[in-house]
């Protein structure tokens, strides 16, 4: 697949600057529509965690300035947002996330590309992600995580560790008092998948299991069939906490489950 960002003025790291006056007041219209699309569904089905943290943020106006984000963040939880012109490879990746930097793509989507997109653009990366770096838990979670994802590197076990993220991070569920709810960032950002991974009888929502997910494939061209749920966050720090290094071994005999 051809990446879509402008990758020429990228650092080392693979971080741009923002450049926020070059957005159109059209994106900034666009970012509004999506964001005021997306605010009518999570108080029915986001987790509280995200739906508290987003009401902090005054964000639903135009596209966000990432430098203003990240102050608030760094007086949260020692977290900022750092611009990358799209997808970054892994190690980039998993370094920015070990430092306690989360990359968000600066580019916005098409009109025509409304309800869905292949990469993650701005919309996503900052409305699916940034709420919950404001949670300390799991801004924790994902520290730890991008410190794994470089030892993964290191034996061979990024596959496994991605399918982690994608069950969690990205298509993750919690339970809640008021039921089951959504935390990861592309149910989050979806106008479509959002409700579906509540209240739709047909996916598998299953408890957390963290081998299981290491194992589980994905597919990443439709809605879900499976969905892990977790308590908490603090279940799901704990339940990677810890060595993950004989987990690989353990795994790497056995066939991949699918999706």
């Amino acid at each position: 697949m051809s990446l879509r960002g402008d990758y020429n003025l990228a650092a080392s790291d693979f971080s741009v600057e923002q450049d926020w006056g070059a957005y159109s007041e059209e994106e900034h219209a666009l970012f509004r529509r999506l964001f005021e699309r997306q605010s009518r569904l999570v108080p029915r089905y986001a987790c509280p965690e995200w739906i508290t943290a987003i009401a902090g943020l005054d964000a639903g106006r135009e596209i966000p300035r990432f430098d203003v984000i990240s102050n608030k963040l760094k007086a949260k939880t020692r977290w900022e947002i750092v611009a990358v012109p799209g997808l970054i490879p892994d190690e980039a990746f998993f370094s920015h996330l070990a430092n306690r930097r989360f990359p968000v793509t600066v580019w916005l989507r098409k009109p025509e590309e409304f309800d869905y997109i292949v990469e993650p653009d701005v919309f996503h990366d900052f409305f699916g992600h940034v709420p919950l770096l404001f949670d300390p838990v799991y801004a924790d979670h994902l520290h730890e995580y991008g410190k794994g994802g470089l030892k993964a590197m290191r034996l061979d076990a990024v596959k496994m560790l991605a399918r982690l993220y994608w069950y969690t991070i990205e298509f993750g569920l919690m339970k809640t008092s008021q039921g089951v709810r959504a935390y990861g960032a592309g149910l989050i950002s979806s106008g479509g998948e959002l409700a579906y991974c509540v209240t739709d009888p047909a996916p598998r929502r299953l408890d957390f299991d963290l081998q299981q997910a290491l194992r589980t494939d994905y597919q990443i061209d439709r809605y879900q069939t499976t969905y892990f749920v977790i308590d908490s966050f603090d279940q799901l720090m704990n339940d990677t906490a810890p060595d993950f290094t004989p987990i690989y071994d353990k795994l790497r005999g056995l066939p991949a489950l699918p999706a």
